[in-house]
């Protein structure tokens, strides 16, 4: 089920990428180089032409090349769409889909981006807000209004904790806040929660030698259902902390081996990193299933740590759902199970900057 693919990138001045123009056909992209070449650089680059601060949560000013200091640029072709992402020394980035500027969510309209980095294999335990995010970043590849929703409700919070650390005891001055703290959390839970029923229900619906895992949401100190009567039940507690502890800001995502009955925090390291390629590709299906095609997936140094068999397991998944999935790795061989059914790039490092050549 061929998605929407990246037909063509352009960078300029984008960290290690002083210049690079590329051209793909939808096959799915093998990337190889040496360590600090600049392979995650440009799938990041590609993250950017998604909503949001891109898969390492970079501000606009660490994406700059050093030491030019001059403004980056990734402009992309998708699905005939011209989308254009860019920032000055200083400023704020800059969104425009064919020539119109826009807000950054216009750019989930386009094309739905996927990812899985190196960092998010200690997901399963580490903090809860990585957790969150993660599942947030599921949430709004399926439905794209879950970002305004999150914007809404955060910003209420902020207002709210404002008043908190002021010492603020009169209730009228949070009620308002409350009730949009109430609704958009509700929109928010609602959506985690849907997700989270659409990923279990593609994996059950997949042959595939990665584990399913049972998911489900939990909701630390949330003694209501009616989350503007928490807030409000809450307040003594959280004029004391001086934040607000309790509403959606506060959920965390379980996931339990299924087949096992583990828990993904007690599984061993490369049974973590099986599970979190699972879940990516139970949302590349449940998208495909949802949108009529797959997404674009950036699947960085995925291949390290499989063994070859799961490694060809990997690329056959991919292959199947007909995903354009970039990924990267330190040699060729690392992609020799894909041979013609994907394109070959090698990335290196030459005169001080990072190139990017067709290899294949």
């Amino acid at each position: 089920m061929p998605g929407r693919h990246l037909a063509s990138i352009s960078l300029r001045h984008f960290r290690s990428h002083r210049r690079v123009d590329a051209e793909f056909d939808g096959r799915p992209v093998a990337i190889f180089g040496a360590n600090g070449a600049g392979k995650t650089n440009l799938i990041e680059a590609i993250s950017m032409l998604s909503p949001g601060r891109g898969l390492r949560r970079a501000t606009s000013e660490e994406l700059i090349r050093r030491p030019e200091n001059f403004g980056w640029k990734v402009t992309a072709e998708i699905a005939g769409h011209s989308l254009e992402t860019t920032a000055e020394p200083g400023g704020a980035r800059q969104v425009r889909i064919d020539s119109k500027l826009g807000p950054q969510i216009a750019l989930a309209k386009v094309a739905r981006i996927l990812w899985l980095i190196p960092a998010m294999d200690r997901l399963w335990i580490e903090g809860a807000d990585g957790r969150r995010r993660f599942l947030d970043r599921a949430v709004l590849s399926l439905d794209p209004s879950h970002g305004e929703a999150v914007l809404t409700y955060e910003k209420a919070m902020r207002e709210r904790n404002r008043l908190l650390k002021d010492m603020v005891r009169d209730a009228h001055w949070y009620t308002a806040l409350e009730r949009t703290m109430a609704d958009a959390g509700r929109r928010i839970t609602a959506g985690r929660q849907a997700t989270l029923d659409a990923l279990m229900a593609a994996q059950a619906g997949a042959e595939t030698v990665f584990p399913a895992a049972d998911l489900s949401l939990t909701h630390a100190d949330q003694p209501s259902e009616d989350l503007a009567e928490a807030l409000a039940a809450s307040r003594p507690r959280d004029l004391a902390a001086g934040r607000s502890l309790v509403g959606p800001h506060r959920s965390d995502l379980q996931a339990v081996w299924k087949a096992k009955g583990v828990d993904a925090k007690d599984c061993s390291t490369g049974e973590q990193k099986a599970l979190l390629i699972s879940l990516i590709l139970a949302n590349g299906r449940a998208l495909a299933a949802q949108m009529g095609e797959a997404p674009i997936l950036l699947l960085d140094e995925v291949a390290a740590h499989l063994d070859a068999d799961r490694r060809a397991a990997l690329y056959d998944e991919i292959c199947g759902l007909g995903a354009q999935a970039f990924m990267t790795g330190t040699g060729p061989e690392l992609f020799a199970e894909l041979g013609p059914r994907a394109q070959h790039f090698e990335v290196v490092e030459a005169e001080m900057q990072s190139e990017v050549r067709h290899a294949g």
